[in-house]
Parts: structure tokens; C-alpha cells; sequence
């Protein structure tokens, strides 16, 4: 296998066609990408709205419902339970192929006859239970307003968990319990901003810590206990200067600016990648060859993967996975195989260019079919019949340059800031018009009806009254209304917390911040002056060896 150079033919730069997705697209009978990583990433990254939600109404029973698409857009929307019922059949809204016509305008045309589903909930951990404000996420009990997780309870304000509970403000973590504000957490319980953090128990500020227990304000230890900013101290010691901290916003957020300069004096692994071989990303856990993957879990053989687990021998995917095999060019497809260019898909095999389809096979333009097979645009076709008009519409495509890629951006039926992909590429609206994307500029925010001013919030959680749950608060960094809500007022108390002064997009932001750039750049070591790729941009401030020299080091 060899590797080919390219030029992308949106953004004009010169790129390279690695060999291992070469292969993968060879044996899909898929032509080398035409698009350089980040365009395909954008263009497919489209396609998944995980946290942009809209009160809304079912067009077929008339119940309020959380939607992920827009109030004033042109689809018909359903909710869960409707889609999921036998009251509709998606095979009333075939379309026959016309020849005459593009494949991609023909699709569109099904795509806003066929009703969707108001979000997208996965089966494989099991139904969601009292977790209606969840999204892309399936098998969680008692949980609000989390996305891409699964098998989660009593969590709220969280992204990419698994198996966790009583978490809230996380961003990718399994196993978690009583954990706030972390990012990449792993089987830990009562942890308080921790990143990179595996199997700690009852600790607060941790960076890059292991094996640790009753650890405050610490960077890279290994099984520690009763440390303050990394320095021993006795168990009386340790619980006075913990106690003059917690609970009080001021002083937890004064802690926070003095431990992220403490942090800059220590040494940073080039990437936070755990148990894990042959590997070129960050975020990956006990994944074998994988390259330019970024969130991935428990996958072998894999390229431009982003917030996957379980799968192998994919290229371009985002989200979901589960084991799943020969994905290509997908959104939150699962336990799937060989399926190119699809989103919203799981259970299904053989499938191209569909969208929301479940146990399917054998699908080309499709969209919410249940049990389909040999359909082309929801028409019922012989196998043969289904096979020769499927080659010729593969040999169309292939013709444009277009077979092979995700679908076009003008098909996704959201608008870049309402997606994944502005929360890793963000975009001004000028740019993302004048890249193809649509942009949303009635976002379901409301502003400017708070109840109780910031100046009034009491800083410590113990002077917090249950009549805060009445109260309407603004966020301090953009002046969007959130609330509490009781599970949250019982956690924050339980854990000796104090109020967020930031809404709950704010502090998903402050992780991705934390969590780092979804882009690699080139730097040196800083002991061996050997280079690496990082995510660390080689202006930002901070010591960041390879992982050879921080393991001889730290580990």
C-alpha cells in the first residue's frame, strides 16, 4: 500500500490519501477522497446536531416534544414513540429513479417528504428511562441534557460518558461516579476538575494523575495520597486546606487561575492517548493502528475516526460505531457494516447514501426504512432489478467525483452552528456560507428574563435556599438564561459545590477549550528535541515532551 497526494477541491490544499484509507476505500470499490481531512470532517460533521434543541410539537399526536431540528424547518417531525409505531410507512414515500435527473437532488427531494424522528436515541444499551433531554445517546436513566452517551445515570451536562452516574459537566469519561467538570476521566469516583485522570478516588485540580487518593492541586503523580499541589501533607493538614476552598465559588474559581499556572511547570505528554499502539491522534483508549482518530475507544484499523468506540477498519466517521466494521464517510452509524456515506443508521449492512434507517440492508438513497432491503430511494426492487440501477447510479456518482464522500452539506438538514462541527471547527457565519453550509440565526436561546441577579447568588453552596430553583439566572460570560434544576441543587449540595455562574453551553465550552484544539501541529520535544505532533499549538505556553520521555520521566 502507498500513500497518494491530492489537492482538495474546496479548500485547494495539498493533502495525502494515507494507505490504510486507500485500502479501506478500495475494498468498498470507493475512489480515493477528492476532499482534504478537514473539508471532509466539516461536511460530514454537518450532518450531527447533538446539542442544538428545540421545544417542539409530534406532527402526527400533537405532543410537546424536544426536537433536534428547528422549529421552521421545512420536515415533518415525529416523536420517538410515532417514528418508532407502524401508524406510518416511510415505503409510501418512494420515489422511482429518474435517470434524467442527479442522484443527490432526487435524494433531497425523499429527504424532506419522509418524517424524522424528533432525535436520535440508540438501542444498543437499551431504551432511555426519564432522560427525554438527551441526544445521541441511548440506555441512560434520570439523566439531562447529555449527548453521544450511553449506559449512563442520574448525569447531567455531560458529553461522550459511559457507564457513568452521579456526573455532571463531563466531557469523555467512563466510569465515572460523583464526578464534576472533568475532561477525560477514567473509572474514578468523586472527582472535581480532573483531566486525564485514571482510577482516582475523592480528589480536586488533578492533571495527568493515576492511582490517586485525597489529592488537591496536583500534576502528573502516580499512586498518591494526601498531596497538595504535590507536595505531602498530613491528613489534618490536607482536609483544613481542602475545606477553605471547596464550596465557595470565589475561592474555587481564585484556585482554579493559580493552579493552571502551577500546571504550566510541569512536563505534558504530546497527547493524552492511553494503552494504545501504533497510534497517531489523541483521546485514544486501547485502540491498535489508528491515525488521525481523536475520541476513540477500543478500535483497530481506523482513520479520520472522531468520538468512536468499538469499531475497525472505518475511515471518516462521527460518532456512534459500536461494533461496526468498513464505515465510510458516516454520522452516528452503528453496529453496522459496509456502509458509505449514511447517517443515523444502525443495524445495517451494505447501505449507501441513506439517512435514519434501522435494520436494513442492501439501500441506496434511502430514508427511515425499517427492515429494508434492495431498495433505492424507499422503491421496492427484485435483487437483480436493485443491483444493475444501483451500478449505474454508483457509476454516476463516481462520474462527479462525488461517490465515496459523505453526503452533500446541502443535504444536511441543519445549519453548521447547530452541529459538531462548529463545536471543532467553528466558523464565523461568513465563512461557513461561503463554504456551503447553512447557518442558524434563531438558535433557541432565551435572554434577558433573569429573576435574580449574578451579585446575588450566595457563593457558598451551603447558603444556597431551595427557592433557587424558582430563579432565573444569566450567564456571566454570555448572558443566556439557564436554571437550576433540583437533581443538580442536590448534587452541588452533596458535593460541596457551589453554583455555576455559566450557562451549560458556556461550560461545554470551557471543556473543549480544556480538552484541546481538534487539530495536530507540529513541535519538539522539549528534553530529547525530537519531533512530535500534538495538539498543542507551538505557541501556547507550557513543557510538552514525547511520550517516551514523559513516561521515562513521570511514569
Amino acid at each position: 500500500m502507498t500513500t497518494s497526494g491530492a489537492n482538495c477541491r474546496v479548500c485547494q490544499s495539498d493533502f495525502t490519501n494515507d494507505s490504510y484509507d486507500l485500502a479501506i476505500r478500495e475494498r468498498l470499490n470507493a475512489p480515493p477522497s477528492t476532499l482534504c481531512p478537514t473539508c471532509n470532517f466539516k461536511r460530514r460533521a454537518v450532518f450531527r446536531n447533538e446539542r442544538a434543541l428545540y421545544n417542539s410539537a409530534c406532527a402526527l399526536c400533537g405532543k410537546s416534544m424536544i426536537s433536534m431540528y428547528h422549529p421552521k424547518s421545512p420536515y415533518t417531525v415525529y416523536c420517538l414513540p410515532c417514528w418508532e409505531s407502524d401508524a406510518w410507512d416511510p415505503r409510501s414515500y418512494a420515489k422511482p429513479y429518474d435517470p434524467a435527473r442527479p442522484f443527490f437532488e432526487q435524494l433531497g427531494e425523499l429527504m424532506l417528504n419522509v418524517p424524522k424522528k424528533c432525535l436520535f436515541q440508540s438501542t444498543g444499551l437499551g431504551p432511555n428511562i426519564n432522560s427525554d433531554y438527551t441526544n445521541m445517546a441511548g440506555g441512560n436513566k434520570n439523566c439531562y441534557l447529555i449527548f453521544n452517551s450511553g449506559g449512563c445515570e442520574d448525569t447531567m451536562y455531560s458529553r461522550g460518558l459511559i457507564r457513568c452516574r452521579e456526573t455532571v459537566d463531563a466531557y469523555f469519561g467512563s466510569t465515572l461516579e460523583r464526578c464534576y467538570e472533568t475532561v477525560n476521566v477514567e473509572e474514578s469516583a468523586g472527582i472535581v476538575f480532573g483531566q486525564n485522570v485514571a482510577g482516582c478516588l475523592d480528589s480536586a485540580f488533578l492533571l495527568n494523575c493515576n492511582g490517586c487518593t485525597n489529592c488537591f492541586g496536583c500534576v502528573n503523580l502516580r499512586h498518591k495520597s494526601y498531596h497538595f499541589l504535590n507536595e505531602p501533607v498530613s491528613k489534618e493538614e490536607y482536609k483544613k486546606r481542602v475545606e477553605e476552598v471547596m464550596g465557595s465559588y470565589r475561592r474555587m474559581q481564585k484556585f482554579r487561575k493559580e493552579f493552571e499556572a502551577f500546571t504550566l511547570k510541569f512536563p505534558r505528554k504530546e497527547n493524552s492517548n492511553f494503552k494504545s499502539t501504533d497510534c497517531a491522534g489523541d483521546y485514544l483508549f486501547n485502540c491498535k493502528n489508528l491515525v488521525s482518530c481523536f475520541e476513540v475507544e477500543t478500535s483497530e484499523n481506523c482513520r479520520y475516526a472522531f468520538s468512536n468506540k468499538h469499531m475497525k477498519d472505518c475511515s471518516g466517521t462521527v460518532g456512534y460505531g459500536y461494533h461496526s466494521e468498513l464505515l465510510l464517510e458516516t454520522a452516528a452509524v452503528g453496529v453496522s457494516s459496509r456502509v458509505i456515506g449514511s447517517c443515523f443508521c444502525e443495524n445495517c449492512q451494505e447501505l449507501e447514501y441513506s439517512y435514519a434507517m434501522k435494520s436494513s440492508k442492501n439501500c441506496f438513497g434511502c430514508d427511515g426504512l425499517k427492515n429494508g432491503q434492495f431498495c433505492i430511494l424507499n422503491t421496492q426492487y427484485e435483487e437483480a432489478a436493485y443491483r444493475a440501477l444501483r451500478e449505474k447510479i454508483v457509476r454516476e456518482l463516481k462520474e462527479e467525483g462525488e461517490y465515496g464522500l459523505s453526503m452533500s452539506p446541502a443535504l444536511s438538514p441543519f445549519a453548521y452552528n447547530e452541529s459538531t462541527a462548529q463545536d471543532n471547527i467553528p466558523l464565523t457565519k461568513e465563512e461557513a456560507v461561503r463554504q456551503g453550509f447553512r447557518w442558524e440565526d434563531e438558535l433557541q436561546i432565551t435572554q434577558g428574563k433573569e429573576t435574580l441577579p449574578a451579585s446575588d447568588i450566595p457563593d457558598h453552596i451551603r447558603d444556597v435556599a431551595d427557592s433557587i430553583l424558582d430563579e432565573i439566572l444569566a450567564c456571566a460570560n454570555c448572558g443566556r438564561n439557564y436554571r437550576i434544576i433540583r437533581p443538580e441543587l442536590t448534587f452541588y449540595r452533596k458535593t460541596n459545590l457551589p453554583l455555576p455562574r455559566q450557562c451549560f453551553n458556556c461550560r461545554f465550552m470551557d471543556r473543549i477549550k480544556r480538552r484541546g484544539p481538534f487539530q495536530f501541529f507540529n513541535r519538539t520535544c522539549a528534553k530529547c528535541k525530537k519531533a512530535i505532533t500534538t495538539t498543542f499549538a507551538p505557541d501556547l505556553p507550557g513543557i510538552v515532551y514525547c511520550e517516551q520521555c514523559y513516561n521515562a520521566e513521570v511514569a
